[in-house]
């Protein structure tokens, strides 16, 4: 995949969703940083139980890589589904709800780490986006952000860009409304209702491998990942991406939505 390839006709397309953390926002290391905190506390746990048992240390309690387990089990994904799946991975299970040990306790310890990390050093979005949602609003196209993160309102608007969407569907609305998280496309889905656009005529950009896949499987009529790292473009390409950009100042819009505007917030 090239980047001249990657254009969006805005003839043809009337909106445009975008995945926040990542995306919109640096704070996709953010969450890493925390998931790692968190994650490790119970690992390194489990790695002196069994050295106070005399037992051999297992390789399934070595500290939570942000490289590789965080791409593969965690991003993308609800903050629940991705602990169980690395924790799985690990072969853990937690109890649901049953004190300090549990996944509850776990999940509020990350979100803990989070809005520490937020709060010291403030959030910061891309610039290359924030140039791209300008160009969308002046161009007539609806704009909507999606994440599966609880904190998505706070976090747009510590970056000074809630005003730049029309739109945002997070956790909260997640947990409301019952929706599934990413693979399945419920997400952005909910996202185009309430832009009052037809999935097939909205774009989907994406920079995790479960969020590119559920726009494919969601019926999106274009689908945008992003590689800022330069190591998932076959990977996002094979679930489903249209074209791969490094940086969103890679995608040129062409064309003018002249309809207008009915988002259904």
């Amino acid at each position: 995949m090239t980047t001249a390839l990657a254009t969006l006709d805005l003839g043809v397309l009337d909106a445009v969703v975008l995945d926040t953390d990542g995306v919109i926002t640096d704070t996709a290391r953010v969450h890493a940083a925390a998931w790692k905190r968190a994650f490790d506390e119970i690992l390194g746990d489990r790695d002196r139980d069994r050295r106070d048992g005399g037992r051999r240390e297992d390789t399934r309690t070595a500290p939570f890589d942000i490289g590789s387990d965080y791409l593969r089990f965690v991003d993308g994904r609800s903050r629940a589904d991705g602990a169980r799946t690395f924790l799985a991975s690990r072969g853990i299970v937690l109890p649901e709800r049953e004190g300090a040990g549990s996944l509850e306790a776990l999940l509020d310890r990350k979100t803990g780490y989070f809005l520490e990390e937020v709060a010291e050093h403030g959030v910061r979005a891309f610039p290359s986006t924030v140039t791209l949602l300008r160009e969308l609003r002046d161009r007539g196209a609806g704009i909507a952000a999606v994440s599966a993160s609880r904190n998505c309102g706070a976090v747009l608007h510590a970056a000074g860009v809630d005003g730049l969407v029309d739109v945002r569907v997070d956790g909260v609305d997640a947990a409301r409304l019952d929706l599934p998280g990413k693979p399945d496309p419920a997400l952005f889905q909910e996202a185009a209702r309430r832009l009052a656009v037809p999935p097939g005529r909205c774009a989907l950009v994406e920079d995790s491998l479960v969020g590119v896949e559920a726009g494919r499987r969601g019926g999106f009529g274009s689908v945008v990942g992003v590689d800022r790292q330069g190591r998932l473009r076959e990977d996002l390409a094979g679930r489903g991406a249209d074209v791969v950009v490094r940086d969103l100042a890679e995608l040129t819009l062409v064309g003018r939505h002249h309809g207008a505007r009915h988002p259904l917030v």
